[in-house]
């Protein structure tokens, strides 16, 4: 896989995003000389992704925090822009908490005292529709407990508008009704007011939250003496003279050297939710002025911190002992038998007998992981250990349309080349090319993505790579980016349907 973006210049320097990829919603937290992100992950299975930096500059990924999804019976099939949205995370009382809204179910807590777990199960803080983008607040200065959160008028019917409760120290329960402390209907030019982060500085309760949606909002900081309000408001990010649409939602984090910093998201279409990283300062009149002068920075020196490898979130994987690596999620949650257990290295798929086998929206049973950059190439060796017609395997590009290549059991058994796609609105897939014929059962497969995630398909069956079809463009869900897959079906029937066999999941010619 290769891996064009560095946002570590190697000079003292960094530039944006520091996280190419959709790392939906950031927020951060600092324990000693380790800084924590995690982002929204709607869905896909494990969630709750967790990162750790030293730098806030160089990422890695080191686990997730979430296993399985609740209800469980609702998150067996793929609920691509559902379940977790905008997470919070926070450290207190020696242990990591992670608080986040689920528009259909409510909001939903989980901590540990490792930030590798093991976490709690899911305590359902909150019932009810439309409670999305919760975050905690525990007040070291009285010793009481707080949460806010945001509404989705989709579900609730209300938008713009912040409530906000007393909570019980645990974290496991709210002591009011709750009341509206922000109602950004108020203030004029404000609308979607979301994704609020809670914080106490300087003797003021501080909601840091955007407005004015994913694709051209900005943040707003709000503070008051008290925590019901009345809170005074400001816009303290936004794109100014800047190509970086829509500057907002993240969190503000303080290092071990007192510097502050404000990681965000810019919405890109079909790459999705890239993260930056903002200087942050304090005025005179103690307002949080972020970025430059209140806009984004493209460059700028690095945080002062413990030197640290120029490291990014794993992408390629030849998953080792048959195992595959952390970067990789179920669009649903996954069941036993997907995946073959074997000693050695490469990842063993069942072909899974399904009624969908003509689009990949509606499978489970996709393994996913984010696209990595704005233009790179991903190849991965296919092997089909299967005779059952119609049983088939690929590398796919999903989101609201999607494009596969891969291979496919023919009529009588005989393995081919196949490349399909379906458009956004097409409830069937069509062919994007001719199949033709692979010898063994075998290809070596590839995607190229170059700028506006146009994406070039090709396929080495034997005699080198030969592209196919035509120029695929990228498409994203509602809030989530395009992703990569990997996939194996078979027609619906009884008994099993044979094992596709994928391996050098990586670097491109």
């Amino acid at each position: 896989m290769s891996r064009p973006w560095t946002a570590d210049l190697g000079d003292g320097t960094y530039r944006n995003p520091v996280l190419n990829s959709d790392w939906s919603d950031p927020d951060v937290v600092r324990v000693g000389d380790d800084h924590y992100l995690t982002a929204s992950s709607f869905g896909r299975v494990p969630g709750l992704p967790l990162l750790h930096s030293r730098d806030l500059v160089n990422w890695t990924l080191i686990g997730h925090a979430l296993q399985r999804l609740e209800p469980a019976a609702d998150f067996a099939v793929p609920r691509h822009d559902c379940g977790v949205w905008a997470p919070s995370l926070r450290h207190h009382a020696g242990r990591f908490w992670i608080f986040w809204g689920d528009p259909d179910h409510g909001i939903q807590q989980i901590n540990a005292e490792d930030i590798r777990g093991p976490w709690s199960t899911p305590h359902l803080v909150k019932a009810g529709k439309g409670l999305i983008d919760a975050c905690p607040l525990w007040d070291d200065e009285t010793g009481e407990a707080y949460l806010v959160h945001a509404w989705a008028k989709s579900r609730s019917g209300i938008k713009n508008r912040l409530t906000g409760h007393r909570m019980s120290p645990d974290g496991r329960e709210l002591l009011d009704e709750g009341t509206v402390i922000v109602d950004a209907d108020t203030i004029p030019g404000w609308f979607t007011l979301e994704g609020p982060k809670l914080y106490r500085h300087d003797g003021y309760f501080w909601i840091f939250a955007p407005a004015g949606g994913v694709e051209t909002g900005w943040q707003g900081a709000f503070r008051s003496k008290e925590f019901t309000g009345p809170y005074e408001e400001r816009v303290v990010l936004a794109q100014g003279r800047t190509d970086v649409n829509g500057p907002h939602q993240g969190g503000w984090v303080r290092t071990a050297a007192g510097e502050d910093w404000f990681l965000h998201f810019q919405s890109r279409g079909a790459y999705g939710r890239v993260v930056h990283l903002q200087p942050m300062r304090w005025d005179a009149e103690g307002w949080p002025v972020i970025g430059d002068g209140g806009e984004p920075v493209p460059v700028h020196t690095k945080p002062a911190a413990p030197e640290q490898p120029v490291e990014a979130p794993a992408v390629g994987d030849d998953f080792p002992g048959g195992r595959y690596g952390r970067q990789w999620q179920w669009t649903a949650t996954p069941r036993p038998g997907w995946t073959v257990e074997h000693a050695g290295d490469g990842l063993r798929l069942s072909c899974v007998r399904t009624a969908y086998a003509h689009d990949l929206r509606a499978l489970p049973n996709v393994l996913v992981q984010r696209l990595p950059a704005e233009e790179f190439t991903v190849e991965a060796d296919l092997v089909l250990h299967s005779d059952e017609p119609g049983a088939n395997a690929g590398l796919a590009v999903l989101g609201d349309a999607f494009s596969w290549i891969g291979l496919e059991a023919g009529a009588d058994g005989t393995p081919r080349l196949v490349h399909r796609h379906a458009e956004g609105t097409a409830e069937h897939e069509r062919d994007a090319a001719h199949p033709r014929a692979a010898p063994g059962g075998r290809a070596r497969l590839r995607i190229e993505v170059t700028a506006g995630a146009r994406c070039r398909f090709s396929a080495d069956t034997g005699d080198g790579f030969r592209p196919s079809g035509q120029v695929f463009a990228a498409a994203p869900w509602r809030w989530v980016g395009a992703l990569l897959g990997l996939f194996a079906t078979a027609p619906a029937g009884t008994g099993p349907a044979g094992t596709a066999e994928f391996s050098a999941f990586g670097t491109g010619g």
